[in-house]
């Protein structure tokens, strides 16, 4: 019988945490971290793991914070924004640190193939003062996600995994191990641990400090950090992390020549890096994400007596995704097989509405009525219908972050501007959307909410969503919208003209007016026949 599985990086960490003896995983849909816990759920039952959507990450974080209070291990996973949304949760978990153990998987996007911004999970984890591990392949995710839950126990913190859409979504195969036994139920023997009063917090914080010399100990020896000279060429010294690490053995061809230490495991193992800043005329730092090691490396004043190069001097760009030919031609290895097409050279393919999309014929309603206006703002949010931004709908000007649609209408309402509506999917809505519209409720803003219910949460998978149909409806009503001023339709293009008179009505309103268009995902519905 084979041990070895065909997995994505993605569904590679999702194993590795059922084998580690998770009892449960927590997430929110979000590219390119959805697959995870998809994975989990998919053999939940196999397994007895709780697997349920989370509302948002913050309550993803929290309740694998809970599970991990009871004593057991728990995975939680989202993308690099998402932690956004969890931070306070997360950073105040390394003060309380944890009693099961707590591994948190952030999937990075650089390139911003389907994300807001480029940011680097791994400035999260040197803030909260956690350790962070970074795999280079599938084979190392799988084996890097047990690790972190030893790790994780025997540090008493909670430990982040860093990966990246290019590890996310590939395929290899995987040598899988035995599961380990779960943990039992068993509550903190201090009480005061995860009660975060100032003064247990004080007492957490200095405990938190008084770890690091052992983290920093534990990174020096993690087999994920491997320091080469013996035998290497030390005119250059090469200092990458672990997702570029690839694209440094395919410019040479497998082998690295000069003297390099490849990173896999933070805080940064600082000896190793003496040893190599020592040994090298000169350094290079290629690292998938921002100039995070560069940056500790060169400090305020740079480094007496040793050439940097990197992303601050231009050698690598600032900007996007590494690939073999952008490292090859930072190594100075030009080689015409490297030449890869790039976002600059392949024609452009902007993404579309699917056809038969509710949301297409919503836009055209709202745009018609914006049209003979003189003044008005649309913000929109999170989801499918940000795609109304390019032709030939143009029918939003903003896609800020979850939930900011109903927000930045409520501040621009406030500055005195007219006919302001926003657009927020039933999920993101109740992702972060409610509580934007409690204000709006407060101030009886003077602007039109358009809820776009098509009964899933499309963009990622169509995963379920927590608020559809009369559920919806009722929590809107719950947050005190008056029902007076509060529509329902259908946006079908034959009940087009209709639409737009109830659109005209709620604009007419000066207050708030909230319109649910509710009509189901046409792949939700391809999926469900």
């Amino acid at each position: 019988m084979s041990n070895r599985e065909l997995l994505l990086g993605d569904e590679a960490i999702a194993l590795g945490a059922i084998h580690a003896g998770i009892s449960g995983a927590f997430a929110y849909p979000g590219t390119p971290s959805t697959e995870i816990f998809e994975y989990v759920d998919s053999v939940a039952d196999k397994y007895n793991v709780s697997a349920v959507w989370s509302a948002n990450e913050k309550v993803a974080y929290e309740e694998a914070l809970g599970m991990s209070f009871s004593g057991k291990r728990a995975l939680v996973s989202m993308k690099h924004v998402g932690l956004n949304v969890a931070a306070d949760a997360f950073v105040n978990s390394g003060i309380t640190g944890v009693n099961g153990g707590l591994v948190l998987c952030v999937a990075d996007d650089p390139g911003m193939h389907s994300s807001q911004n480029e940011q680097d999970t791994r400035y999260y984890a040197r803030f909260a003062l956690v350790p962070c591990l970074e795999p280079v392949n599938q084979q190392e995710a799988y084996d890097v996600t047990r690790e972190a839950f030893e790790m994780s126990e025997k540090h008493g913190l909670p430990v982040i995994i860093r990966i990246v859409t290019r590890l996310a979504h590939s395929r290899s195969a995987v040598q899988v191990g035995p599961q380990r036994e779960k943990n039992t139920i068993c509550k903190p023997h201090d009480v005061s641990q995860f009660t975060l009063l100032p003064s247990n917090a004080r007492v957490g914080y200095r405990k938190l400090t008084e770890k690091q010399p052992g983290l920093l100990e534990a990174s020096e020896g993690c087999a994920h950090n491997i320091l080469k000279l013996a035998g290497q060429d030390t005119s250059k010294g090469i200092i990458v992390n672990g997702p570029a690490y690839n694209y440094v053995r395919e410019a040479f061809g497998g082998t690295v020549p000069f003297a390099f230490l490849k990173v896999g495991m933070y805080p940064l193992p600082a000896g190793k890096i003496r040893q190599l800043v020592d040994a090298v005329d000169e350094l290079l730092v290629i690292e998938e994400g921002y100039p995070f090691i560069e940056e500790q490396l060169t400090g305020v004043l740079g480094l007496p007596g040793k050439t940097v190069h990197g992303k601050y001097d231009g050698t690598l760009p600032r900007t996007g995704e590494l690939s073999p030919s952008i490292v090859s031609k930072a190594l100075q290895l030009e080689d015409a097989q490297l030449q890869q097409p790039t976002l600059e050279t392949v024609p452009g393919r902007p993404p579309a509405l699917c056809r038969g999309c509710g949301h297409s014929d919503m836009f055209k309603a709202i745009r018609s009525v914006l049209d003979e206006t003189e003044e008005s703002a649309a913000f929109a949010d999170i989801g499918c219908y940000t795609l109304g931004f390019y032709p030939p709908y143009n029918a939003i000007e903003s896609c800020v972050d979850m939930g900011a649609s109903i927000s930045m209408a409520l501040g621009a309402a406030k500055a005195g501007m007219q006919n302001v509506v926003c657009a927020i999917g039933d999920s993101t809505f109740a992702h972060s959307g409610m509580t934007g519209l409690l204000s709006a409720v407060f101030s009886d803003a003077n602007m039109t909410v358009f809820i776009l219910d098509n009964g899933t949460v499309a963009m990622t998978g169509t995963q379920d969503t927590m608020l559809t149909g009369e559920a919806l409806v009722n929590q809107v009503k719950g947050l005190g919208v008056n029902p007076e001023h509060l529509h329902l339709i259908n946006p079908l293009p034959k009940l087009h003209q209709e639409n737009v008179a109830v659109i005209k009505n709620a604009l007419a309103h000066k207050g708030l007016s909230v319109v649910i268009a509710c009509r189901p995902c046409v792949q939700w519905m391809k999926k469900n026949k």
